[in-house]
């Protein structure tokens, strides 16, 4: 396994959250013109194309093919990895001794026998939960993968990573994730989303030329500028927010910019969003929506 020393662990990530908005985009401005190697990547440098009405999108297995095996484990992860789909997503979370995991969840409760929030647990103590029980028998004594981990399965790939850092992280934060990205030499297939709008503006700062895509349950009226704002190449959204917006798709990709759907599992959600002309669909059906599209769509 890859050795990077870890930060300490923060406790001030409520009080940095209530910076003003003013502060955190002055912050930004600044260190896009300040920094001459922050370059701009282009969504169709990512995603292949920005896709037309009707044209297939790209397959994400959410969280791993969780259809297969117990979400964010190395085995729903190698099951999506070893898929046609072009696109694994999964999420990062630091544990008490700064150490990057996969965990959707703030705690470990739904998804291992153990209780309490990773951020209070140490990597030792979270590594001794049985995540995988609670799926299948099958799958007793799965582990919580580390980042590190994964990156190893996934460096051999051809695929593309989607890794949302889940809730706010500081600079030093994000620069651990990004090392063991770098050592693992797959930063040039590795996109980061986030909700928080100062992780992204933190991640920009640390990694100039990764991708960033903006995660936004409900887009903002302006969505083209919300992602030219923090330089982000896309906005992952819901199949509600898009059904609010008709015109959203079509106003990004005029702009170069490339919007994502999550999470859609019916044949009847995948139909809208394709017709709608969505890049991405994040699914916790990928197998399915790969089957579909080869069916729908022949020759993808």
């Amino acid at each position: 396994m890859t050795t990077l020393h870890y930060p300490r662990a923060t406790r001030r990530r409520k009080l940095v959250r209530l910076l003003p908005a003013a502060v955190i985009t002055l912050a930004l401005v600044l260190a896009m013109v300040l920094n001459p190697v922050m370059s701009r990547v282009y969504a169709s440098n990512v995603f292949g194309s920005l896709r037309a009405p009707g044209e297939p999108a790209f397959v994400a297995g959410h969280r791993g093919d969780r259809s297969v095996a117990p979400e964010n484990t190395l085995p729903a992860l190698e099951a999506a990895i070893a898929s046609p789909m072009a696109f694994v997503e999964t999420d990062v979370q630091l544990t008490a001794d700064g150490v990057p995991v996969l965990l959707h969840d703030e705690t470990v409760d739904r998804t291992t026998n153990g209780t309490g929030r990773i951020s209070d647990l140490t990597l030792k103590s979270a590594r001794s939960l049985d995540a995988g029980s609670w799926y299948s028998k099958k799958f007793a004594d799965t582990r919580i993968p580390t980042l590190d981990e994964f990156l190893e399965v996934f460096a051999p790939s051809r695929k593309q990573l989607l890794l949302e850092l889940k809730g706010f992280w500081e600079k030093e934060e994000v620069a651990v994730v990004v090392d063991l990205i770098r050592v693992h030499g797959v930063d040039g297939r590795v996109t980061l989303a986030s909700f928080d709008f100062t992780t992204l503006m933190n991640s920009k700062s640390v990694a100039p030329s990764m991708p960033l895509v903006i995660i936004q349950r409900m887009m903002p009226a302006d969505p083209v500028g919300l992602a030219n704002h923090f330089d982000a190449i896309a906005i992952l959204t819901s199949a509600a927010s898009l059904e609010a917006d008709l015109t959203a798709v079509e106003r990004m990709h005029e702009a170069g910019l490339g919007l994502l759907v999550y999470t859609l599992n019916s044949t009847e959600r995948w139909s809208e969003a394709i017709a709608l002309g969505v890049d991405g669909i994040i699914t916790d059906k990928p197998s399915s929506l790969d089957k579909w599209l080869a069916e729908t769509a022949p020759g993808t």
